[in-house]
C-alpha cells in the first residue's frame, strides 16, 4: 500500500512490493470501500441458502436442537453442504437466539432493612437425641445490604422448621427486614395461577405476626436470589465434612451447631470484598432500620405450646413425653413431625438456661416417637441424677455431705467417696468412728498415703478397727502399693496341716509286745 501511494501504479507498486498486481488492486478497492485489510473475505456458501430454515428450526426448539437434526432436515430439503458447516451455522443461529431471549440483568439494588434472602442447603448427617444418624439441612440467610450471613441446621424443611429458622434469624440480627425473599418451597408457594405465586396460608400468618412479607423469585432463575445462593455454596464447603477441608464427622447436631456458629463468626468478621467492610460492622448501621422483633416467637407454626410438669413430662396427645432437666414450669411447643414427636423450647425464656442451650433462641429439647395413651415416652437419659441407670441398673449413690465429719472426710479425695459407698454396702458397723481416725490419719500422714490406703482397703475388702492404718503403714515402710493384690482362697491357709500325725495308729502292728 506504501508503494501504491508513491507509484499510483498497481504494477510498479507490485515489483516494489513482490506480490502480484492482482493483489494491490484488491487491497486498493478494500481500503477504498472502507473495509479493513486484514478483515475475513465473506464467500458465498452452500448454507446461505437455508438459513431461514436454520432460524425456524432454532425458533421451534426453543434453541435446543441438535446440529445433527437439523443437517438431516436440511438434507432433506436438498442441502448439499458437509454437516461441519451445518453445527457451525447452527451455533451461530442459536447464539443469536440466546441473545434477543436472554433475561435483562441489573444489580441487585439494596436498601437498608429492606431485603433478607433465604434458602436451604444439604448438611452432614448427625446422630440425634436417640442415637440415630439422620440427614441435616442447613438454613441459609443472607441480610442484603450489610451482606451478614446466618447459618443455622435444622432436621428438615417443614414449615415448622422453617419458622423456627426465621425467628432465630430475626432475633440473630436484631431485627425483622421489610422483605424475604425465597424460592418457591411447597411450604411457602402452594401453587400458581397464571404466572401468579399463591402464598402459604401459614407464611401469611407469619409475616403478619413478625411484621415483613415473604416474596419467592421467579421459576426456575436462581439469579434472582444470587446472594444467598452463593452463601449456601460457601456454608457447604466450609461445614460438610470433605477431603477439601479436612473436617471430621460431627457427633451431635450441638457440635454442628458451634462450627456453624464459628462458620459466621468468620464470614461475617472478614471484609466483603464487594463492600470493602466487615458485614459485622455494617449490620450495626443497619439495625436502625430493621422493625423490632416481636417477643414472643410464632406458636401456631411451631406447634401446641404446653407446662413442663415437675417430673420432666409435657402432656400432648394424652401420652407423656419425658424433657431434659431444668425445664420445669418451663413453656415449651410440641409438633408432630412424621411418626415422631418434636418438643422445642425458648432459650432466651427459661428460668435456668442449661449448657447446652446458652446463647440460642428456639431449640429441640426432645424427640420421641409417636405413642398412645397408656404408653408414655420416657428417655432414662433425661433423669441423670435417678437412683436407676439408663440401662436398668441401679445407680451408685452419690455421697454428699450433711455434716462436719462427713465434709472434711470427703475432702480427702476420690479413695474416701469410694471407701465410704464401700463400707455402706458391707454393712460397716461404727463407720463414723472410724472415718473420724481415718481423718487423723490423713492430717498426720496426708491426703494421699490416706488415699491409697484407703483404696487398698477397698480391693482388699478390709473395713476393721485398723486396717487402713496398718496399709497406710505398710505403705509408708515398704513403698508397695501398685503390687498386685493377693487375696487368700479356699485352699490356702495358716492353720498348721495333720501330716505329722499320719504314722499314728489305734491298732497293735503283728508281733509287737504290748
Amino acid at each position: 500500500m506504501e508503494a501504491f501511494d508513491k507509484t499510483k501504479s498497481a504494477h510498479s507498486a507490485a515489483k516494489l512490493a513482490g506480490c502480484d498486481p492482482k493483489t494491490v488492486r484488491r487491497l486498493v478497492a478494500r481500503r477504498e470501500a472502507g473495509l479493513g485489510v486484514d478483515a475475513p473475505i465473506e464467500r458465498p456458501r452452500l448454507v446461505d441458502g437455508h438459513t431461514d430454515l436454520i432460524m425456524q428450526l432454532v425458533n421451534g426448539s426453543d434453541g435446543t436442537i441438535r446440529a445433527d437434526v437439523a443437517h438431516e432436515k436440511l438434507v432433506a430439503c436438498g442441502y448439499e453442504g458437509s454437516e461441519r458447516t451445518t453445527r457451525r451455522a447452527v451455533a451461530a443461529a442459536k447464539a443469536g437466539w440466546r441473545l434477543e431471549h436472554a433475561r435483562s440483568n441489573r444489580p441487585w439494588i439494596t436498601v437498608p432493612g429492606m431485603w433478607c434472602q433465604i434458602d436451604w442447603g444439604d448438611g452432614p448427617k448427625v446422630r440425634d437425641l436417640n442415637g440415630r444418624l439422620r440427614a441435616t439441612v442447613l438454613f441459609v440467610a443472607w441480610v442484603a445490604w450489610s451482606r451478614f450471613r446466618v447459618v443455622i441446621p435444622c432436621w428438615d424443611q417443614t414449615s415448622e422448621s422453617l419458622a423456627t429458622c426465621l425467628d432465630s434469624m430475626f432475633r440473630l440480627i436484631g431485627g425483622v427486614t421489610d422483605y424475604v425473599l425465597t424460592d418457591n418451597a411447597k411450604t411457602v408457594t402452594v401453587q400458581h395461577i397464571a404466572g401468579v405465586p399463591v402464598r402459604h396460608p401459614l407464611m401469611v400468618d407469619l409475616g403478619r405476626h413478625y411484621g415483613t412479607t415473604v416474596h419467592t423469585c421467579v421459576p426456575y432463575d436462581p439469579q434472582s436470589k444470587g446472594g444467598v445462593e452463593s452463601s449456601v455454596k460457601i456454608a457447604k464447603a466450609d461445614l460438610l465434612p470433605k477431603k477439601t477441608n479436612l473436617r471430621e464427622e460431627y457427633e451431635s447436631m450441638d457440635e454442628l451447631a458451634q462450627a456453624c456458629g464459628e462458620f459466621m463468626g468468620k464470614v461475617n468478621g472478614r471484609v466483603h470484598q464487594a463492600t470493602r467492610r466487615r458485614p459485622d460492622e455494617a449490620l450495626v448501621v443497619e439495625r436502625g432500620f430493621l422493625h423490632p422483633v416481636p417477643t414472643e416467637p410464632h406458636t401456631t407454626a411451631l406447634g401446641q405450646a404446653r407446662i413442663v410438669a415437675a417430673d420432666q413430662t409435657v402432656s400432648f396427645g394424652s401420652v407423656r413425653y419425658s424433657v431434659p432437666p431444668k425445664l420445669q414450669g418451663a413453656r415449651v411447643w410440641v409438633t408432630v413431625q412424621g411418626d415422631e414427636v418434636v418438643i422445642r423450647a425458648d432459650a432466651r425464656r427459661l428460668a435456668v438456661v442449661p449448657d447446652w442451650a446458652q446463647g440460642r433462641g428456639l431449640v429441640e429439647v426432645a424427640r420421641h416417637r409417636t405413642s398412645t395413651p397408656g404408653n408414655p415416652r420416657i428417655n432414662l437419659a433425661h433423669y441423670p441424677d435417678h437412683p436407676q441407670n439408663p440401662d436398668g441398673t441401679p445407680a451408685t449413690p452419690k455421697p454428699r455431705a450433711g455434716s462436719l465429719l462427713e465434709q472434711v472426710f470427703l475432702s480427702i479425695g476420690p479413695a474416701a467417696e469410694l471407701w465410704l459407698i464401700a463400707a455402706c454396702a458391707h454393712g460397716v458397723e461404727r463407720i463414723e468412728s472410724k472415718m473420724r481416725a481415718i481423718v487423723d490419719l490423713a492430717a498426720l500422714r496426708g491426703s494421699p498415703l490416706a488415699c491409697q490406703a484407703l483404696e487398698t482397703a477397698v480391693q482388699a475388702g478390709r473395713y476393721g478397727w485398723g486396717d487402713v492404718e496398718s496399709i497406710a503403714e505398710f505403705i509408708a515402710t515398704t513403698g508397695h502399693h501398685h503390687d498386685p493384690m493377693v487375696i487368700a482362697g479356699e485352699h490356702a491357709s495358716t492353720q498348721p496341716g495333720t501330716g505329722g500325725w499320719a504314722g499314728f495308729t489305734n491298732t497293735t502292728p503283728t508281733g509287737a509286745s504290748r
